[in-house]
């Protein structure tokens, strides 16, 4: 018989499955915080000027040129109403649009 028995230990692996488990974990828990941040509405109450009157709604135009969609309303084209923009929406389609 010899002297040192060579037993595989399977606390190892379970360790390092544990480890590669809560690093997937953290990683996916970080994606779906940063995501639901860029996502999340900042909206805020703006002056808009209305540009047209579609099926869809009233189309109005904030004072820096963004387009918003503000639902149905009971203006003229030329009027101006108070809309809620969403700021994120806006800062995004002056990224893609400079």
């Amino acid at each position: 018989m010899s002297a040192f028995n060579k037993t595989p230990k399977k606390s190892s692996s379970k360790n390092s499955l544990l480890m590669i488990g809560g690093g997937i974990a953290l990683v996916s828990v970080l994606l779906f915080t940063y995501l639901m941040w860029y996502v999340a509405p900042e909206e805020y109450r703006e002056m808009v000027k209305i540009i047209a009157i579609t099926e869809a709604g009233c189309i109005g135009e904030t004072l820096d040129g963004f387009s918003v969609n503000i639902g149905d309303c009971q203006k003229q084209p030329g009027q101006y109403v108070d809309a809620i923009v969403d700021q994120k929406t806006k800062e995004r389609t002056s990224a893609m649009n400079p």
